[in-house]
C-alpha cells in the first residue's frame, strides 16, 4: 500500500503532493455547529425541501457515496464525485500535469474537453488522430508514449463524436506497459453500449482511471454529477485540489432520488426504448437523399455525413431542429442524438422519412417516496409488451400482473418497502403511484371508452364496473374465506383497490363471491383489468366522452 501511496505522490505536481488539504468540515450532525460562519436559519421560503441549505455540504456525501459506489460497482474510496465528469477531468489535469512540462495524449476526433482541459492547465498535447473508418491508431499511440514523456493517455469509450468503443486488450496493454502514465478512459455513454465498463480492471491497474457521468443515461444533465474512480491513491490526491464543497444539496438531493432502487427499473425500460429507438434511426437516416452514410454506434448519437450540407440544415432549420455540426473536425459530418419515439418522429418527416407523428402510445411516469416506501412506475396504455413488476410480494406481483395484462397495458413497477414490518404501506402506496401513472398517461381522456364492465368468471363470481370519471368512489362487496394468501393480506386487496380508485379518479365497484380466497382476489385483479380495457381504449375521435365536455 505505501509503494503505491509513493507512486501516486510520485505523479503528482510536487505543489499537490507536498500540501495538506483543505480542512472542510463534513456533513452537518445534530451538533451546534458554530463553526462555519454559516447562517442560523434555513433560506426563505422555510420547508422541508430546504432543510439544512444554510448549512455546508460534505464534500462527498455520504449516503450518496454509497449509492455510487453499488452503481458502479467499487468501493466508495476509489470515488471522486464532482460538478460533472467535466470537472473530474479538470481535477486530473490540475492534480497531475505539471504547468508548461507535463503533456497528455489525445486521439481526435474525439471529446473536446480533453485539450481545453489541459490548455487551461498549461499541459502539452500529443495529438495521434484516428485511422480511417475511426479505429484508434495503437501503434501510433504505443510510439508517441515510448518517444516521448506523458503524463495521461485521454481516451474516449464510446468515443465521441464517432459513436465506436476502444479495444480492452489494447486499453490493459497501455496500462501494463506505460506504468507511470495515467491511462484515463472517459465512459460518458457506456450505459447504452453492449461493452463492459473498464470500471471492473480498477482493481488491478493502479495507473487507470475511469470517468463516468449521469447527465447522460440516468437524466441530469442539468443538475451535473459525475465520478472519477482510481485506486484509492488517486483519489485521495485528486480530493485534495476538489472544492471544499463541490455537491450542493439540492444535487445531492437530485441524484439521490434519481438512482433510487426503485427508479432504476424505469431508468432500465428508457433505455430499451432509447436503444431501440437508435437502431430505427440507423436503419433508415441514410434513405434520405440528404445523407451519404451513418456509422455504427454504442451511443445515444449518430455521426453521418451528409451529401447535401446546405440542404440537410435548410430542411432541420424549418422544423428547429438542431444537430451538432463537425465540420471543423470532420469535413461533412454531423451528429444526431437519438431523441425520444416522437422526438425521432419529427426528425424523420423533416427528412422526407415519414409522414407523421406516432404519437398513439400514452406514456407516463410516477415517483413516490415515502418514509415506508420508494416506488417507481411506468405505464404505457397502448402496448403491454413490456411488464415487469418487483413489489417484494410475490403474489402481489402476480395480481399487478394480471391488471397490465388483461387491461392490455405495458407496465414497469418497482416498489421498495417496509416488509419487515407488514405489506399494507407497500400495497397501499403501489395503488397510489400506479394510479397516479395512469391518470396522467390518460391526459384529457379525448377518445377513451371511459366506462368497463366484466361479468363472473371460473367457479368465482366476480363483477367490476369502472368510470374513468375523473371523480373518485368506491364500492366493495364481498367476504373472504381467510384472512391470507402467502404473505398477501386479504383486506388489502378492497385496500388496493380503494387507493387506485382515488389516486387514478375512477369510480371502481366490485361484487365478488366464491369458496376459495386465492380465487376469489385474482379475479378481482382480473376483472379491473378486464374493465379497464375498454374504458382506456382509444378510437381516432378527439370527443371527450362526457355531456360536460370534462373528465
Amino acid at each position: 500500500m505505501s509503494d503505491d501511496l509513493n507512486w501516486a505522490q510520485s505523479l503528482a505536481r510536487p505543489v499537490i503532493a507536498g500540501f495538506a488539504a483543505y480542512a472542510a468540515r463534513g456533513a452537518s450532525t445534530d451538533a451546534l455547529h458554530m463553526d462555519a460562519n454559516e447562517s442560523p436559519w434555513t433560506p426563505p421560503p422555510a420547508g422541508p425541501s430546504v432543510k439544512d441549505y444554510n448549512r455546508y455540504p460534505a464534500q462527498q456525501p455520504a449516503g450518496l457515496m454509497t449509492r455510487l459506489s453499488g452503481l458502479y460497482g467499487v468501493d466508495e474510496s476509489q470515488i471522486m464525485l464532482g460538478r460533472g465528469a467535466d470537472e473530474a477531468i479538470d481535477v486530473l489535469l490540475r492534480t497531475f500535469c505539471e504547468p508548461s512540462k507535463d503533456s497528455i495524449l489525445i486521439c481526435p476526433p474525439t471529446f473536446g474537453y480533453f485539450s481545453i482541459a489541459a490548455q487551461i492547465q498549461g499541459a502539452g498535447i500529443f495529438s495521434i488522430p484516428l485511422q480511417d473508418g475511426f479505429s484508434w491508431d495503437e501503434q501510433g499511440i504505443q510510439k508517441a508514449l515510448k518517444d516521448n514523456d506523458i503524463k495521461m493517455v485521454m481516451l474516449c469509450s464510446p468515443n465521441n463524436p464517432t459513436g465506436n468503443s476502444v479495444g480492452r486488450e489494447f486499453v490493459l496493454s497501455l496500462c501494463a506497459d506505460n506504468p507511470d502514465t495515467l491511462i484515463v478512459v472517459d465512459e460518458a455513454y457506456i450505459e447504452f453500449s453492449e461493452h463492459e465498463s473498464f470500471t471492473s480492471e480498477i482493481e488491478g491497474n493502479r495507473n487507470l482511471v475511469v470517468t463516468r457521468t449521469l447527465s447522460k443515461a440516468y437524466g441530469l444533465a442539468g443538475v451535473r454529477a459525475g465520478v472519477a474512480l482510481a485506486s484509492p491513491e488517486i483519489i485521495n490526491l485528486m480530493l485534495k485540489v476538489l472544492p471544499p464543497y463541490p455537491v450542493p444539496r439540492p444535487v445531492e438531493k437530485a441524484v439521490t432520488l434519481a438512482l433510487a432502487p426503485s427508479a432504476m427499473a424505469v431508468h432500465a425500460e428508457r433505455m430499451a426504448v432509447w436503444k431501440s429507438e437508435k437502431e430505427r434511426l440507423v436503419a433508415v437516416l441514410s434513405k434520405s437523399e440528404l445523407i451519404a452514410k451513418t456509422y455504427p454506434t454504442d451511443s445515444n448519437f449518430i455521426l453521418l455525413e451528409a451529401a447535401n450540407e446546405d440542404g440537410l440544415l435548410s430542411v432541420l432549420s424549418k422544423y428547429n431542429i438542431k444537430i451538432r455540426d463537425f465540420r471543423s473536425k470532420l469535413a461533412r459530418h454531423f451528429r444526431i442524438s437519438v431523441g425520444s419515439p416522437e422526438q425521432n418522429d419529427l426528425l424523420l418527416i423533416a427528412l422526407g422519412l415519414a409522414k407523421t407523428i406516432n404519437s398513439n402510445n400514452r406514456i407516463a411516469e410516477e415517483f413516490r417516496t415515502t418514509n415506508e416506501t420508494d416506488i417507481s412506475v411506468r405505464v404505457n396504455l397502448d402496448n403491454a409488451s413490456s411488464i415487469k413488476i418487483e413489489t417484494g410480494l410475490g403474489f402481489f406481483d402476480h395480481m399487478l400482473e394480471q391488471i397490465a395484462k388483461h387491461g392490455g397495458m405495458g407496465l414497469t413497477l418497482k416498489c421498495e418497502g417496509d416488509l419487515y414490518i407488514d405489506s399494507h404501506h407497500s400495497v397501499e402506496d403501489t395503488a397510489l403511484a400506479l394510479g397516479a401513472a395512469m391518470k396522467k398517461a390518460l391526459g384529457n381522456k379525448a377518445g377513451i371508452g371511459r366506462y368497463g364492465f366484466v361479468m363472473p368468471m371460473d367457479e368465482t363470481q366476480a363483477k367490476v364496473a369502472i368510470d374513468l370519471s375523473g371523480r373518485p368512489a368506491f364500492v366493495f362487496k364481498g367476504d373472504f374465506p381467510t384472512e391470507t394468501v402467502g404473505n398477501f393480506a386479504a383486506e388489502m386487496c378492497p385496500h388496493f383497490f380503494q387507493s387506485l380508485s382515488q389516486s387514478l379518479g375512477a369510480s371502481i365497484q366490485i361484487d365478488v363471491e366464491g369458496d376459495n380466497t386465492h380465487h376469489m382476489i385474482e379475479a378481482c385483479f382480473k376483472g379491473v383489468g378486464r374493465a379497464l380495457r375498454p374504458a382506456l381504449s382509444k378510437g381516432n375521435s378527439q370527443e371527450i366522452p362526457s355531456t360536460k365536455g370534462l373528465l
